[in-house]
Parts: structure tokens; sequence; C-alpha cells
């Protein structure tokens, strides 16, 4: 199992069963219209984590970090280090991330993305990309907090249009 990673604030530490509670309460309208636009019902969460402990296992190709906060490590959102994406080139990431509702606005995401990006130089990955919907302007500016750059704009298979932001991971 992967040891947290931290920046003295915030910790990053794998998302497994033992998080079902807090993500299951975390999901609000907003959490669910950007990450996929659908909401968990408890048997499809506890799938999900499993996955992700399985994924943990086995060493991807999903790297599902919950964001914690503080001595007691509540769990404030998720961030997630994909790899081998059929749209991604090689050496490239995708990064995820969402906080639940109270946690918002305070700068935490921001972190998570910084160290995910660390995680990923780890895995050898050379670039790191955050793909948001354009009217994501949160997501957006989360990213380019943490100093990626609009490299451009593409349209899904499904018809969704996502605005591609990325890092160079060795710059």
């Amino acid at each position: 199992m992967q040891a947290p990673l931290t920046d003295g604030t915030i910790a990053l530490a794998p998302l497994g069963p033992g998080d079902f509670a807090a993500h299951l309460a975390g999901q609000d309208e907003e959490l669910v219209r950007w990450l996929g636009g659908v909401r968990f019902t408890p048997e499809q969460l506890r799938v999900y984590l499993e996955r992700c402990a399985l994924w943990w296992n086995r060493g991807g190709p999903f790297h599902n970090f919950g964001i914690r906060l503080g001595p007691d490590r509540t769990l404030t959102g998720t961030v997630d280090v994909q790899v081998g994406l059929s749209y991604l080139a090689p050496g490239q990431t995708n990064l995820a991330y969402g906080l639940y509702p109270g946690w918002r606005g305070r700068g935490l995401a921001t972190r998570a993305v910084v160290l995910a990006c660390e995680y990923a130089r780890g895995l050898g990955c050379a670039e790191a990309v955050i793909r948001c919907e354009p009217a994501n302007a949160r997501s957006a500016a989360v990213a380019v907090r943490a100093g990626f750059a609009f490299r451009q704009q593409r349209s899904e298979p499904d018809g969704t249009l996502l605005d591609w932001y990325v890092l160079d991971l060795f710059a």
C-alpha cells in the first residue's frame, strides 16, 4: 500500500473501503456534475472503493487518493492519477479531482494536484493532463494555480467538449 504523500497541510493516501461513509456523504450535485454525472448508490460505491483497493494492490492503472486534512486525516475529497488511458500519449497521466462541500475554496485541490504530480513523476510520467469542461471554472482555476497551461480544446467521443491543461513534470 502507498505511504501517504504530504505537504504539511494535506496528505494524499490511498482511497479504499474505509472511506465509504465520508465519500457517500460528500457526494453533492456539483461533485456529481463534474465527475461523471452519476451519483453512486451505496452498492456502487462499495464496488468502486473495493476496485480502488485492488488497483492499489496491482499498481494501477488508476491510483485513487483521498485528500486528507488534519491530524485525524479527515477525508475532504479525492484526486486520481490515471495512466494508460487510450486518449493519452505515452508518458502522460490524467488527473481528476473533486472536493466535498465545505472544503472548497481553501486551496486544498491545488495542493492535492501538486502532490499528485509529484507522485506521477515517480511513476515515470513526463506530462500531466487535466481535462475539464469549459464551464467548470473552478477546475480550470485549480489547473492554472498548480502551474498547468491551457493547450487545446478537444471533443470527446461522446461529443463532450473538454479543455486540456498540461504540465511538463520535468521542467
